[in-house]
């Protein structure tokens, strides 16, 4: 692995505990593959939280730019009329 910096890392016992059995069964083979990965997982999961919101964002601006809104009571009448059959007769 190429251009590595070790740094030091305080961890709860119980943490410690989770690296070393991870390795012990092993599901990686070193403790600092665990953090790596558990890097590259948080890293994931924040680039999709920010996908996330920027689709919000736009989804707001898309009905902020769709006109006024209706009262349900009016939008789900029309809607029976139209599939009742009453055309506003």
């Amino acid at each position: 692995m190429a251009n590595v910096q070790k740094i030091s890392v305080a961890l709860t016992p119980e943490m410690i505990g989770m690296l070393k059995e991870a390795v012990e069964v092993g599901d990686y083979t070193s403790t600092s593959e665990v953090i790596r990965d558990a890097l590259r997982e948080w890293k994931s999961r924040r680039a999709g939280r920010d996908l996330e919101l920027e689709d919000l964002r736009r989804l707001w601006r898309e009905g902020l730019d769709s006109g006024p809104s209706l009262d349900a009571e009016t939008v789900f009448g029309r809607l029976s009329d139209k599939y009742r059959g009453d055309k506003g007769e």
